[in-house]
């Protein structure tokens, strides 16, 4: 069965527009494990609009799962991740004024840089994941960088399933093959949706996880966060 981590970024969200702890981010991650979810994701960024850094320890802390931190691994990030040390670390090359991530690694430019990024999470015990586009070059790139994963940016999946859900799907269904041939460990993530997860779940060989935060925590306000999460894990039995 592929595992469920829930991203609460949003939940940060609107917690911080107003101040205070409401909702308290801690109790959701909670919540969420008791409700199905099979790990956390946080994608903390530079200006803290969403996770803080401080949010971290106290997340660490609590979660029973699977703590995924995912981000740019910049010299402050990295010293977060090494700090707390989260089961997982997803790398992704966002820039620092990025709405969203919106690509995955150039894996073979991009080489050393990644190898040594990699050396040094793994040397702690981390579990490194690296967001990739599904391009078979770069599952090839991440694996001789030394990932143990890699996480399907699936926001083109997304954008092309309403028309041709085939045809969206083809390109990770083949490099999912090739992941699987390699060694490497599949995640997907962004835009996963109630419409589109069971489809992609099925054509993708080897799916161990996905992350999934802003459709999810939008389905639960009309569905409530434990409804909500369980109609997510049906799409992936």
């Amino acid at each position: 069965m592929t595992r469920l981590s829930v991203n609460i970024n949003k939940v940060a969200l609107i917690r911080n527009s107003r101040g205070g702890n409401l909702p308290d981010l801690v109790k959701v991650a909670q919540d969420c494990e008791l409700f199905g979810a099979q790990g956390i994701t946080i994608h903390p960024r530079p200006d803290e609009r969403h996770i803080r850094y401080s949010d971290v320890p106290a997340l660490k802390a609590i979660v029973q799962t699977e703590l995924n931190i995912e981000g740019n691994p910049t010299d402050s990030f990295m010293a977060l991740v090494l700090n707390n040390q989260p089961h997982q670390c997803t790398l992704v090359p966002d820039s620092p004024d990025a709405l969203t991530s919106d690509q995955g690694w150039d894996t073979v430019g991009e080489k050393h840089f990644l190898t040594d990024i990699i050396t040094r999470l793994k040397k702690q015990g981390i579990r490194v994941s690296v967001f990739v586009d599904p391009v078979e070059q770069m599952v090839e790139g991440a694996k001789a960088a030394g990932a143990d994963c890699i996480e399907f940016y699936t926001g083109s999946f997304a954008r092309l399933f309403p028309e041709n859900p085939q045809m969206a799907v083809e390109p990770h269904a083949l490099c999912a093959r090739l992941a699987n041939k390699i060694g490497l460990e599949i995640n997907a993530g962004h835009d996963l949706n109630l419409d589109n997860l069971r489809y992609y779940k099925t054509h993708v060989e080897g799916l161990k996880e996905v992350s999934i935060g802003h459709a999810l925590i939008s389905d639960a306000l009309y569905f409530g966060l434990k409804n909500t999460i369980q109609l997510y894990r049906n799409c992936l039995v």
